[in-house]
């Protein structure tokens, strides 16, 4: 199993975006907002939310870096606040 929170940590994104994600963090709910993120009908569990959250915001970052039309900036933010949110609810790691 990977670590997540090693994953998360290693993220280097633009301020711009990691600050409209922070902002947009106090609106966050979970049960209303996963659902509409990933097309199901509930919320996953914490940590399969962030396997998934990952795996579309590296794709999301890819899209930005090539400068393709296709690149959302709105879906790149509603999913960095999401992950932000989930990573939020991990246990904490134990200190060694």
């Amino acid at each position: 199993m990977t670590d997540r929170i090693a994953i998360l940590d290693s993220l280097r994104r633009p301020s711009l975006l990691v600050r409209a994600a922070r902002a947009g963090l106090p609106d966050y709910d979970r049960n209303r907002d996963l659902p509409r993120l990933f097309c199901t009908a509930g919320a996953p569990a914490p940590d399969a939310a962030i396997d998934t959250l990952l795996e579309e915001e590296t794709e999301l970052e890819q899209t930005r870096r090539t400068g393709s039309a296709s690149y959302s900036i709105s879906r790149h933010v509603d999913v960095m606040i999401a992950l932000m949110a989930e990573a939020r609810l991990l246990p904490k790691r134990l200190a060694t």
